[in-house]
């Protein structure tokens, strides 16, 4: 489903966390969501430079990009402005995530998930 970013974008990521409930988006696309997914192995670098500079530009204060080629999650964070991106943002911290290791969400900073859970 698609995301509604601002009146420029609306991408489709491959998982989006909203507040609510699937019933408050029935008429609409999401809005306002506090995490996105990306899940790439051709798509790698587009998702990570195209749409992470999209993402970062509406203030997204978290992505998540489940990177197949190298088996890792790249957790993306903290939106800054950067003249070098394609829609003139970036994420400034990146963490890279191994499928031993945890990730816990901004928005539910308690939950802890397996980075393997997330790769095939």
């Amino acid at each position: 489903m698609a995301v509604a970013l601002d009146d420029e974008s609306e991408p489709e990521p491959d998982v989006a966390v909203c507040a609510g409930s699937p019933r408050d988006y029935l008429a609409s696309h999401l809005t306002r969501p506090v995490l996105l997914v990306e899940v790439a192995e051709t798509t790698l670098t587009f998702d990570r430079e195209h749409k992470g500079s999209l993402y970062a530009r509406a203030q997204i204060l978290e992505y998540w990009l489940v990177n197949l080629m190298d088996r890792v999650l790249e957790v993306y964070r903290e939106p800054v402005p950067s003249v070098d991106a394609p829609y003139g943002w970036r994420f400034s911290a990146l963490h890279r995530l191994g499928s031993t290791e945890t990730v816990s969400p901004l928005a539910a900073p308690h939950a802890r998930i397996a980075v393997a859970d997330l790769l095939p």
